[in-house]
C-alpha cells in the first residue's frame, strides 16, 4: 500500500530547497497576476517558518507582511526584495526568448543604447 501525502505537506518540503522556491515563484510569476506570485511567496513563507519569523527576520510586523501578502495585497519592489532576501532569492529580469524586432543593440551589460 502506498502511502500518500498531502499537497501541502509535499510543498513543504520542496520549498525550504532555495533553488525549488526560487522555480516556484518565478513560474508564479510569468503568470502576469499578481495574486498569483504573492500567493507562491506565501507558500514559501509558511514552508520556511511562517510570518513569525519573516517578521522577525524583516523587522516588519506581521500585520504588515500579512496585508502585504494577502491577495489584494500591493507590494513595493523594495519590499518584495526584503522578503525574499530572508529566502536567499532575488528579484530579476530577463531578456525574453526572441528580441523584441525594433531593438537596436545592447551593452556587455544589458543596457539599451538609443541611436541619437
Amino acid at each position: 500500500m502506498k502511502n500518500t501525502v498531502s499537497y501541502d505537506s509535499y510543498m513543504k518540503k520542496v520549498l525550504v530547497n532555495r533553488d525549488e522556491a526560487a522555480a516556484y515563484i518565478n513560474a508564479a510569476a510569468e503568470g502576469g497576476e499578481l495574486k498569483y506570485l504573492l500567493v507562491a511567496i506565501r507558500r514559501v513563507v509558511g514552508a520556511n517558518g511562517g510570518m513569525g519569523a519573516l517578521a522577525k527576520a524583516t523587522k516588519m510586523s506581521r500585520t504588515t507582511l500579512y496585508k502585504t501578502l494577502s491577495p489584494t495585497g500591493n507590494p513595493e519592489v523594495g519590499t518584495l526584495q526584503g522578503i525574499l532576501a530572508v529566502y536567499g532569492i532575488r528579484l530579476a529580469f530577463l531578456p525574453v526568448e526572441s528580441p523584441r524586432p525594433n531593438q537596436k543593440h545592447t551593452t556587455s551589460h544589458g543596457h539599451h543604447i538609443s541611436p541619437q
